[in-house]
């Protein structure tokens, strides 16, 4: 046996004793002229089944067979060597995260081959699908009041900003309630900080039953206070919500035995429509509302004040 077998059946036994499947495509023919028998025990597919490329486009995922095959088709004809992420068909009839890693073989600048490793990545896949669920919630949670469960001031100045933006390309109105539970501070004081947090939820939930349209949007934006936005919303249709809220609040009877208005907890509102002007901002819109909460609670709490500033 000459040195050259010997060399080749020793590189052979080291390729097939690791857990990287090579392989190698003769690029005129199409066909396999090797691949791995680690194959078997990773897809099932018997070593001999491989015979041309159609067998390895046929035992991967419809939904990443033409990209890839696109892909690979591309970078080879180009002579670039190349990576490609894909889920292969098992014989069972489940699915496996392959890396294949591919060189382009040219001779005389023509492509000859194209040789490679397949690798198993279905545990770091598994690990980066983990990690964008893990990074999702934490965008989710960043954007969301975490006693109450509905949105924070972050996500409200983000929706803001788009409705007003839509707002002035629609010229249709934009309307605002800030809201605020009346004597809270003495609700604490009397009932305790968990009771405390008990009745903001309570609120927060209640308040969300006001909600008429699907871009209607409420949120937490500090302490007691809640701010709704209404797109699209005239000021009367601002008014019916602003009363549905007062009305849900005094049914839900919560006892406020220290408040300077009510036996039972309630709030104050205000209420503002505009036409979105290039001249105005929301921040200065959303003061505007701000103000008309503070002459509800001047004018005797367990009210609303409203305001069109269209007029």
């Amino acid at each position: 046996m000459s040195s050259v077998e010997t060399d080749s059946d020793v590189y052979k036994t080291l390729l097939e004793s690791t857990r990287a499947i090579p392989w190698r495509i003769d690029w005129k023919t199409m066909t396999f002229s090797y691949i791995g028998p680690q194959i078997e025990q990773l897809l099932g597919w018997k070593q001999d089944s491989w015979l041309s490329v159609n067998d390895w486009i046929e035992r991967m995922h419809p939904d990443d067979r033409d990209y890839v095959m696109d892909f690979c088709v591309s970078q080879s004809r180009a002579g670039i060597d190349h990576e490609a992420d894909y889920r292969a068909l098992t014989e069972s009839g489940g699915y496996v995260w392959i890396r294949d890693v591919v060189h382009v073989v040219r001779t005389n600048g023509e492509v000859e081959a194209l040789v490679g490793f397949m690798f198993d990545i279905s545990e770091r896949k598994k690990t980066e699908e983990h990690l964008i669920r893990l990074q999702k919630q934490l965008e989710e949670y960043s954007f969301q009041d975490g006693l109450t469960g509905i949105a924070n001031r972050r996500m409200f100045d983000t929706v803001l900003e788009r409705e007003w933006n839509h707002a002035q390309r629609t010229g249709l109105p934009l309307s605002v309630i800030v809201l605020d539970i009346d004597y809270f501070k003495q609700y604490n004081d009397h009932y305790g900080h968990i009771k405390g947090d008990e009745c903001l939820r309570r609120v927060a939930q209640t308040l969300s039953l006001a909600a008429n349209r699907p871009r209607d949007f409420i949120a937490r934006i500090g302490g007691e206070e809640f701010v709704w936005l209404l797109p699209e919303t005239d000021a009367e249709s601002a008014r019916l919500v602003a009363h549905k809220c007062l009305h849900l609040i005094r049914q839900q009877q919560i006892p406020h035995e220290f408040s300077g208005v009510s036996n039972l907890l309630s709030v104050s509102l205000g209420v503002g429509t505009t036409g979105v002007s290039v001249h105005a901002t929301a921040l200065e819109f959303v003061e505007q509302v701000d103000l008309l909460l503070y002459k509800a609670k001047h004018n005797g709490r367990m009210r609303a004040e409203f305001a069109d500033f269209r007029d």
